[in-house]
């Protein structure tokens, strides 16, 4: 597929009415743009992923790895009182409407059968919408499948601490996402035009009784990002690179007015933006914790992840489309094997711990090489 086959499709809406919109409820356009989020993911899975963005890291192997599968400890530390029980995760995805409740309702069921946390995707519609019971359930649903595993609630950057603090409590959640989108707001035809997100972020950190991760949702973030976060007060931040979900094809598929088709590479990788990030951190005597999401699409992904410094590692795209295209059976058997191969794998290199991947030996090669020098970043 080409991009000029995509932005072609743009003209005709997901439901095929061109007046969609001019008569219904805001709660009930905010539920279709969930439905077409859904569809267009779906629709562009093979497109956005048809290249991995972690080809370019190569770790060194180890003739001599001194442990074994026994010796493994699978826990991911976030932070002091923060610890999942895998370095990966499933990652934000979605809510809001009936499809989505299905959804949720199957990735929380597994997420509790193999006690992976599990990140709701966002909260905006259900804290705006508080008196509709539909959407709060597609997203409670998380809680009830999954009673006593890790969950993050999810909001914009835009949103008050008072919702806020709603949709940690709609979750019982153990961690807010606050996720920042400036270049899918911008492409968005009903999206926001101004990002003044910074002090509001500062706000949130300090007004919720949990922490609080700052995640990009797919155009990864920058040395002076990272940066800026830290000085506001941010502990954990989610560099979200570009190579899964693309954001931008996905609104600008939604867009009938404009064509941002140019913007659909925009952005830092997964591998980038996690080497922005060791460039700031490695500065700070009290570093904020980093997680990666965006492209990862296999254990391996996950361990050259950790070798760039992430502390854990979130999964959304590859496993929506295991479950929407294979089925939730299909899903299992592969977070099973995710769970075995990481473990033999984090062996092979020698490492007894996610935390170990750090000090290994990688090589940058191609694209990412050449970024890394420009950057000034190695």
């Amino acid at each position: 597929m080409i991009i000029g086959d995509i932005v072609q499709e743009k003209a005709e809406p997901v439901d095929g009415n061109s007046q969609r919109g001019i008569h219904e409820d805001p709660a009930t356009l905010q539920q279709q743009r969930k439905r077409d989020h859904l569809t267009f993911a779906q629709r562009y899975y093979d497109h956005t992923h048809q290249d991995s963005v972690f080809r370019d890291v190569r770790p060194i192997h180890t003739a001599l790895p001194e442990s074994s599968v026994a010796a493994v400890d699978t826990h991911a530390d976030l932070m002091q009182g923060l610890q999942l029980e895998w370095p990966f995760y499933i990652e934000a995805m979605t809510g809001g409407s009936p499809e989505s409740l299905r959804i949720n309702e199957q990735l929380a069921a597994l997420a509790a059968k193999y006690q992976l946390a599990m990140a709701s995707g966002s909260q905006s519609i259900a804290v705006k919408h508080s008196d509709n019971a539909d959407i709060r359930r597609s997203f409670t649903v998380i809680r009830e499948q999954n009673p006593d595993g890790i969950v993050f609630a999810n909001v914009g950057a835009h949103t008050g601490v008072g919702r806020a603090r709603m949709a940690v409590e709609m979750l019982q959640a153990n961690v807010l996402e606050v996720h920042v989108n400036a270049a899918q707001e911008i492409v968005m035809p009903e999206g926001d035009r101004g990002f003044y997100w910074l002090e509001n972020i500062a706000s949130i950190v300090q007004g919720v009784d949990v922490p609080v991760i700052v995640k990009e949702v797919g155009f990864g973030m920058s040395r002076r990002d990272i940066e800026r976060l830290s000085e506001a007060g941010v502990r954990l931040i989610n560099v979200g690179g570009r190579g899964g979900t693309n954001f931008v094809l996905i609104e600008n598929a939604r867009n009938e007015d404009l064509d941002f088709s140019e913007l659909e590479t925009w952005g830092q990788s997964t591998p980038e933006a996690l080497l922005e990030a060791q460039a700031a951190t490695q500065k700070m005597t009290n570093p904020p914790a980093i997680l990666a999401t965006g492209g990862v699409r296999s254990p391996l992904d996950v361990i050259k992840a950790g070798m760039l410094g992430a502390c854990a590692v979130g999964v959304a795209g590859y496993f929506l489309n295991v479950l929407l295209s294979q089925g939730s059976n299909a899903l299992d058997e592969t977070v099973d094997c995710w769970q075995r191969t990481l473990v033999r794998m984090m062996t092979l290199l020698g490492c007894k711990s996610f935390s170990e991947l750090s000090q290994c030996d990688v090589v940058l090669t191609g694209n990412l090489l050449e970024y890394a020098k420009q950057r000034h970043l190695r």
